[in-house]
């Protein structure tokens, strides 16, 4: 009785783990890709703005990409590609990773005001 309970966790464990690694690997795999990205300004998306070299955007893009997965109003925007560089003007941005939300715009990795950000486009 004991042995299939010990069975039964480790299985558990295996799968959680093994689960878990190709999630966190396939999200990798999207915040590495370089689209062209067009934003659709009549859509009321947050945008956020990043590179996927840079090691702060790495520390949140896995809660943004989350974020995204529930509520589909992200766009995301590597920076890495060369034709997405035309909104560094457009956006005045200073630096990655930065959020813009309306007139609103945030550079920086503390989570509460990613979520506020992210939160005032619904």
């Amino acid at each position: 009785m004991l042995n299939k309970w010990i069975k039964g966790i480790i299985s558990v464990v295996v799968a959680t783990g093994l689960i878990s690694y190709v999630v966190h690997n396939y999200i990798n795999f999207v915040e590495k890709k370089q689209n062209v990205v067009t934003i659709d300004k009549k859509k009321n998306k947050t945008l956020f703005f990043y590179r996927d070299d840079c090691k702060d955007c790495q520390k949140v893009f896995h809660h943004v990409y989350w974020k995204n997965v529930f509520n589909k109003n992200i766009e995301f925007v590597n920076m890495n590609q060369k034709m997405n560089r035309k909104y560094i003007k457009e956006y005045d941005l200073k630096s990655v990773p930065s959020f813009v939300n309306k007139n609103e715009i945030y550079s920086g990795t503390k989570i509460s005001n990613i979520d506020h950000i992210m939160e005032n486009n619904k």
